[in-house]
C-alpha cells in the first residue's frame, strides 16, 4: 500500500466511513487550485456546492429537535453559525483533513496553516461525497457525530455574542471591544486559541476555542454573562 493510500485509509477511519467509490473520495479531497495547472483533473468545487446544502439540511433537522422553543429567526442564527466556513474548517482540522488534501501539483497539503476557506470547502465536498456514495442516512449520522457537541453546548441565541457586546457598549457610549490572541496551544492540526477581549470600563474577558473566531465569540459571551447581559 502506498503512502497516499495509507493516509486516506486512516482518514476514512477518522470519519467513520469507508468509501465504495474511491474516485469520488479523491475528488472531494482535491482542491480547486489544481485548475491553475491546466490539467484535466476533477476537483471538489461542485461537490462543495452540494455538501453545503446537505449540511444545512441535517443541521436544520437537528436544531428542530434540540430547540423546540426557539423562533424561526433564532433557529436561523444558530444554523448560520453551525454551517459557516469556520465551523466546517474546525471539523476538517479535527479530522486532520489537511494531511490528505491535494492541492496544486497533486501533492498533499500538509501545512498546519491550511486556510479556513480551503478546509471548509473540502469539508463540505467530503459531506457531499458521503451523501452520493452512501446516502442521506449515512451522511446524517456522520454530521450529527461531528457537529453534535457544538450543537448541544451552544449558548442561548439572542444575537452573535460579538455583535451583542458591541451593541451594548455602543448603548453605553463606550469604545469598541479589542480582541487579542494571548495563547495558542495544542498540535498543529488541532490548535486551541485563548483570546482576551478588552472592554472600556470593564474587566477583560478571556475564553478558549478551536479557532480564533470561536474563541472571540466565547470571550464576548463571557463578558456578557458576567455583566448580566446574557443567559
Amino acid at each position: 500500500m502506498t503512502v497516499r493510500l495509507e493516509a486516506v485509509a486512516a482518514f476514512e477511519q477518522r470519519i467513520g466511513y469507508v468509501f465504495k467509490d474511491r474516485v469520488l473520495l479523491e475528488r472531494a479531497l482535491t482542491h480547486a487550485s489544481v485548475r491553475s495547472l491546466g490539467r484535466n483533473v476533477e476537483h471538489n468545487e461542485r461537490l462543495e456546492f452540494l455538501g453545503d446544502r446537505v449540511l444545512a439540511l441535517v443541521i436544520a433537522e437537528r436544531l428542530l429537535e434540540l430547540q423546540p422553543g426557539e423562533t424561526e429567526g433564532q433557529l436561523s442564527k444558530r444554523l448560520n453559525s453551525m454551517v459557516d466556513r469556520s465551523s466546517c474548517a474546525r471539523v476538517a482540522r479535527d479530522l486532520d483533513m489537511q494531511s490528505v488534501l491535494r492541492t496544486v501539483g497533486g501533492s498533499t497539503h500538509r501545512e498546519s496553516t491550511a486556510s479556513d476557506t480551503m478546509l471548509g470547502d473540502a469539508c463540505e465536498a467530503l459531506l457531499a461525497a458521503i451523501y452520493l456514495d452512501g446516502g442521506l442516512d449515512q451522511v446524517r449520522a456522520i454530521i450529527r457525530r461531528l457537529w453534535d457537541e457544538a450543537l448541544t453546548t451552544a449558548p442561548p441565541v439572542s444575537a452573535n455574542p460579538k455583535a451583542a457586546l458591541q451593541e451594548w457598549l455602543a448603548s453605553l457610549k463606550r469604545g469598541l471591544p479589542v480582541y487579542d490572541i494571548i495563547a495558542r496551544t495544542g498540535p498543529a492540526h488541532a490548535p486551541m486559541f485563548t483570546v482576551q477581549v478588552t472592554v472600556e470600563g470593564l474587566e477583560p474577558g478571556t475564553a478558549r476555542g478551536r479557532s480564533r473566531q470561536e474563541a472571540e465569540k466565547a470571550a464576548a459571551l463571557a463578558v456578557l454573562r458576567r455583566e448580566g447581559r446574557a443567559e
